[in-house]
């Protein structure tokens, strides 16, 4: 039986993929902050797959709460056989007008706590030569996006050095790089997306579809849609120049700032 911790797993992404893994026979280490919306899905599963559930709130930005997280994770008495490090957040502003506060947190949590609970896994994934760990990204770590764009591509470039590293003892690493996705990380972040077309979004489930059967084919990474295919190959190979200037024209300073 296969053991999978998520992080950010109470809704969006993180719920869809709970509940992929659960379809699959596996059962699950639900982490997020909110401990009746991981009861809730815990029930949901078990009565829909019977799917075992362990529930573990934490704030992973709280160093005690990411250190019992990490410390389940290296548990050799319960080991833990993949891990998806989901959670995260936005800020609703370019980086030049966002508190400096909110910009660590951000970075915090897309950046070191997906570090360190994944070095907590790894000894265990090694040593039973065996497991995965699934890294959330996005397609705005491709373009000038600001800081979240860049901490997601740390999360891209981690993840495919760490499938270099842990080929050798058959753990699989796969960068999952989502689209604009049905969940409520826009409105948590304050984006007005009311521009945006149907024809862009991606529904949560058809992202850890394809980032499940990736993961099987043993791909590094796992993009979700021609439209987004296409995206990324063109931002691989357009002039950065004018990737940045077209980004630019999309960007602007806040209502009421000095800009």
């Amino acid at each position: 039986m296969t053991t999978v911790l998520i992080t950010g797993a109470s809704a969006g992404l993180g719920a869809a993929f709970a509940r992929g893994f659960a379809a699959k026979g596996c059962d699950l280490i639900l982490v997020a902050r909110d401990k009746a919306r991981l009861e809730s899905l815990a029930a949901e599963l078990g009565r829909e797959f019977g799917a075992g559930c362990e529930v573990l709130p934490a704030d992973l930005l709280d160093g005690r709460q990411c250190a019992a997280v990490a410390e389940r994770l290296a548990d050799p008495t319960r080991p833990v056989d993949v891990l998806v490090n989901n959670a995260g957040f936005g800020l609703p502003a370019p980086f030049p007008y966002n508190p400096v506060e909110d910009e660590e947190r951000m970075l915090d949590l897309l950046v070191r706590v997906p570090l360190r609970l994944t070095h907590a896994l790894l000894p265990g994934l090694r040593a039973r030569r065996r497991g995965a760990v699934l890294n959330v990204a996005s397609v705005a770590a491709l373009l000038p996006t600001g800081t979240y764009g860049a901490a997601k591509a740390w999360v891209t470039a981690f993840s495919e050095s760490l499938r270099v590293d842990m080929e050798p003892y058959g753990v699989r690493v796969l960068a999952v790089v989502p689209g604009f996705t049905r969940t409520e990380f826009q409105e948590r972040a304050g984006m007005d997306v009311s521009a945006l077309r149907d024809a862009v979004w991606l529904e949560p489930e058809a992202v850890v579809a394809k980032a499940l059967r990736d993961l099987a084919r043993r791909r590094p990474v796992s993009i979700t849609g021609r439209r987004y295919q296409a995206y990324a190959l063109a931002a691989r190979h357009l002039p950065r120049g004018f990737v940045a200037r077209r980004m630019a024209r999309t960007r602007r300073p806040p209502a009421g700032s000095d800009a």
